[in-house]
Parts: structure tokens; C-alpha cells; sequence
């Protein structure tokens, strides 16, 4: 699968820590940075996939797992550390949950909001795949 955590650098002082996020640290240019917080408890968030788009998750604060899916297989990562995040390729299916009391996630993603990007359906996902020869 198209995913991979990746370490973000970071400086230590004993004032506290910066997370810094430039250079080649991701494989896009950043075009576009969002965040959710004030999850409702219980509440998915994502559920979706986009055919050109890549996104940098991270946990700024607290956790929540982030499901992944290709149309084979499916992997759960759970993000915990404001310097950890996960890569997710565009062609990934993917879904958040399991949000901690508090817990703030950013994304990084490498275009601007375009609708025309997102595939919102897990079957027109899966019909998506077979279209464009991604799944066997």
C-alpha cells in the first residue's frame, strides 16, 4: 500500500520542541493545510479517496487511528506524536476515528480543494480501481 510514516525533524531545547516540516522532509509541495478538532465523540472523519491528490497526517495533539485501503487490503496506524506523520499517496481510501478528548489533526496536502479530486463512495472507490487498472 501507498502509505509510510514519516519522522518529522525536530529541535529539542530544554524551553520545548519544534516540529519543522520543509525542504524534502514530504514528496509534494504543500498547497494546502487544514485541521480538525472539536471532534464529536464517535465521529469518523474522512472516508474517502482522491485520484491525484496526497496528503501528511499528523496528531498535533492526542490520537486517533486512520484506516487505510487500497481495494485489497486495509491497515489501521494509529497517530500519537506530534512528530510522526503518515503519508498517504493519492488512490488510498482512508477514514479516521477513534479521536482522543482534545485531539487535533492536521493535514498537509500537496493541492488545493477540488471536489472534482475526491471519490466519496467506497463502491465507486472500488469501481475506480478496476477503471484505471489499480486492482487485480
Amino acid at each position: 500500500m501507498d502509505i509510510r510514516i514519516i519522522d518529522i525533524p525536530k529541535v529539542e531545547d530544554h524551553t520545548g520542541n519544534v516540529g519543522i516540516i520543509e525542504k524534502n522532509v514530504l514528496p509534494f509541495e504543500i498547497k494546502r493545510v487544514f485541521y480538525l478538532y472539536d471532534i464529536a465523540d464517535g465521529a469518523p472523519r474522512g472516508r474517502h479517496a482522491h485520484k491525484e491528490l496526497m496528503q501528511f497526517i499528523i496528531a498535533i495533539s492526542g490520537s486517533f487511528d486512520v484506516i487505510v485501503k487500497n481495494g485489497r487490503d486495509e491497515e489501521r496506524i494509529t497517530l500519537n506524536s506530534p512528530v510522526k506523520g503518515l503519508l498517504v499517496k493519492n488512490g488510498i481510501w482512508s477514514e479516521l476515528e477513534h479521536f482522543s478528548p482534545g485531539a487535533v489533526c492536521m493535514v498537509l496536502a500537496s493541492d488545493v480543494y477540488d471536489e472534482a479530486d475526491y471519490i466519496r463512495d467506497y463502491k465507486e472507490y472500488i469501481s475506480y480501481l478496476k477503471t484505471n487498472n489499480s486492482l487485480g
